[in-house]
């Protein structure tokens, strides 16, 4: 695993409230620079410069990725843990039925 990658993804909602996986400190850098600057906090801070320093090696990967899921908590973009929907009923396959 490159030494940049996250354990877990960070799962973020973008656009619409579509969910993005945030895999590493340089996609978390990412998305915190493209932050509208109206935005920009003290939280935003912190997180951008968990990742910089994560990206230089001063810190652990697993470190920013905690921070950066704080901030994305707080500006409400972290999305829900929900547990997967099972294949078959999705596609409306045979499984125990409740009447």
């Amino acid at each position: 695993m490159k030494p940049d990658m996250f354990a877990k993804p960070v799962t973020i909602l973008v656009g619409l409230g579509f969910p993005a996986e945030v895999h590493s400190v340089m996609d978390a850098y990412r998305h915190l620079v493209e932050w509208p600057a109206s935005s920009r906090d003290e939280v935003h801070t912190i997180a951008l410069k968990a990742c910089q320093a994560a990206l230089r090696g001063e810190i652990e990967a697993e470190t920013a990725r905690g921070l950066f899921a704080a901030f994305a908590e707080k500006h409400e973009i972290l999305a829900p843990d929900t547990p997967a929907i099972p294949a078959s009923r999705m596609r409306g396959g045979s499984g125990p039925h409740v009447q």
